[in-house]
């Protein structure tokens, strides 16, 4: 694979795991907005569209091999994102302690769905 596949197949990724993050978050604000939950549900399930938003990113983007690498960089890049989109929306300081542990699961969740996904396709 060449880098220029490399990165397209990356940025496909990035950018469809924003979207699917920004519905999912937009889906959830609303629910949110009706119900009453507590700020550990709100803090789990902003965790669980996270990893459905970056196994989306590399479902639909990534085909054959490097799975591992190519969901990494999709996690790693996702992560960086969508903390820079939420610190324009919210204001909180950049480059707090919870970043760099976002960072780390965004890109660990990122290699597992790469993983799952090349293999996927690989009997598919």
């Amino acid at each position: 694979m060449s880098g220029k596949d490399f990165f397209r197949s990356v940025s496909k990724g990035v950018i469809i795991s924003v979207i699917a993050a920004l519905a999912g978050v937009s889906l959830f604000a609303a629910v949110v907005k009706i119900a009453t939950l507590p700020v550990n549900a709100v803090k789990a399930v902003n965790q669980f569209i996270k990893v459905i938003a970056v196994f989306c990113g590399c479902f639909f983007s990534l085909k054959t091999d490097k799975g591992a690498l190519k969901g990494a960089t999709v996690g790693l890049f996702f992560t960086v994102i969508i903390y820079l989109v939420f610190l324009l929306i919210d204001g909180t300081p950049f480059m707090q302690k919870s970043f760099w542990l976002d960072l780390l699961f965004g890109t660990v969740v990122g290699a597992i769905s790469g993983i799952m996904t090349v293999n996927l396709r690989g009997k598919a």
